[in-house]
């Protein structure tokens, strides 16, 4: 009895070769789909038009040791004025938790500024050494203030930091050390700076990590939930590392290199199926 050409028939090598291509077909496909938890905070539905949620409170930072501080004082004399600030123009590396580590973004690899000494303390001209240690820039603001309207009428101070600088590592687009010019700074704003996770980002565990005196803090996120937003860690201090973990598709090696490999085996094998088939018929 003659098969039809539609019934299967594993002794024929031409259909073997078809149904191996269509596996590895498949298997392409299988490994281009999009992972499932891609999305951020689904606890939310699409069809809510408005929810709130209680945000976590923000703490201003203090001011450790090895910090950058940017002081500008004003007053009405401009000669007095160019004297207090003349040092503000030194340049200081950016110092990592290992060593120096320049930002490597667009921003300079050294600012300019009043380095914060071991004993906590900033030296300002005309002004004298200054405590800064544990205190806020308002804090440091006002004490500044009261030194130099010791010899200035009405002095306008403002103080920032120069080196509050975040690290974004793993799955992003963008992993680097950036300078913030803002104290205010949260965990999606890091994000937002390294330019988001990539597609192999794993959302569901992003890991914080903060140095706690002597010891280091390690913080989970599920950014597929919106309790992220009523996490305490949720605003970032100076210094934090955040570390966003390859997914499954990452780490069995299913990249876009492998998917283009695989993409090119199947066009050849294609090809050849092809030309059996036109010697065949």
């Amino acid at each position: 009895m003659r098969l039809s050409n539609c019934e299967i028939n594993f002794s024929n090598p031409f259909f073997l070769l078809r149904l191996f291509v269509s596996a590895i077909s498949l298997f392409t496909f299988m490994s281009c789909s999009t992972p499932k938890n891609v999305t951020y905070f689904r606890d939310i539905p699409d069809t809510v038009l408005r929810r709130s949620i209680d945000q976590a409170p923000y703490y201003t930072p203090e001011i450790q040791v090895d910090d950058i501080l940017q002081v500008t004082i004003q007053t009405l004399d401009p000669a007095s004025t160019a004297m207090l600030n003349q040092t503000n123009t030194t340049s200081w590396p950016v110092t990592g938790t290992s060593g120096t580590q320049p930002a490597s973004n667009t921003q300079a690899s050294n600012v300019s500024g009043f380095l914060v000494d071991k004993e906590g303390y900033v030296v300002l001209p005309l002004i004298g050494k200054v405590q800064v240690k544990g205190k806020t820039t308002d804090k440091v603001r006002d004490d500044i203030r009261a030194k130099a309207a010791e010899y200035y009428k009405d002095p306008v101070v403002n103080v920032r930091f120069a080196n509050f600088k975040i690290t974004v590592l793993g799955e992003v687009t963008r992993p680097s050390t950036y300078i913030v010019p803002n104290e205010k700074v949260t965990l999606l704003d890091a994000i937002g700076m390294a330019g988001d996770l990539t597609i192999y980002g794993k959302r569901e565990n992003v890991m914080l990590i903060r140095d706690a005196g002597p010891k280091k803090e390690f913080i989970r996120f599920n950014l597929n939930d919106s309790k992220t937003f009523t996490s305490p860690y949720f605003y970032l201090r100076q210094g934090d590392v955040v570390y966003v973990e390859p997914n499954k598709n990452k780490v069995s090696g299913t990249d876009t290199n492998s998917v283009k490999r695989i993409a090119v085996i199947t066009s050849v094998l294609t090809l050849l199926v092809v030309v059996i088939s036109r010697i065949n018929f």
